[in-house]
């Protein structure tokens, strides 16, 4: 199983999510692209197999991926302070991989529905719906 992680700006959620699906799937490739190079950084020092930054890393990985993980922002153009591009998000959007969106309430992108909750909590949950669609859809 291939999983790609996208993160931004610290790669904070990143990095968290990047150890739960280690210690979930410990034998999975987990590729990390952040949109920055902090959060690249962030991400590889938490345990991804591979990382790399920008808008052709988004692409080219989204293509490899079976599991794409991140907040709900990597497919909305312009999000994460327009660290997201257009090509990034179609590319994310149009990846036959299975996405687990983690919603953030942040910048310009408010998710009805969603109460407000520690980032820690929400990569956890995120994690969880991994391992249930793991489940589900199988690679």
């Amino acid at each position: 199983m291939v999983f790609l992680v996208i993160d931004g700006q610290g790669g904070r959620l990143g990095k968290l999510l990047i150890e739960g699906i280690r210690r979930e799937f410990p034998a999975a490739e987990i590729l990390a692209v952040g949109t920055n190079a902090m959060a690249t950084s962030t991400m590889l020092k938490a345990g991804a197999d591979e990382a790399a930054t920008g808008e052709n890393a988004v692409v080219v990985a989204s293509r490899r991926a079976d599991f794409i993980t991140g907040p709900v922002g990597i497919v909305i153009a312009d999000s994460l302070l327009g660290e997201v591009t257009p090509n990034m998000a179609v590319a994310v959007g149009q990846s036959s991989a299975v996405r687990v969106l983690i919603p953030m309430n942040k910048c310009d992108n408010l998710v009805a529905g969603v109460q407000m909750q520690p980032v820690s909590n929400l990569a956890e949950d995120a994690v969880l719906k991994i391992k249930e669609a793991v489940q589900i859809c199988p690679t």
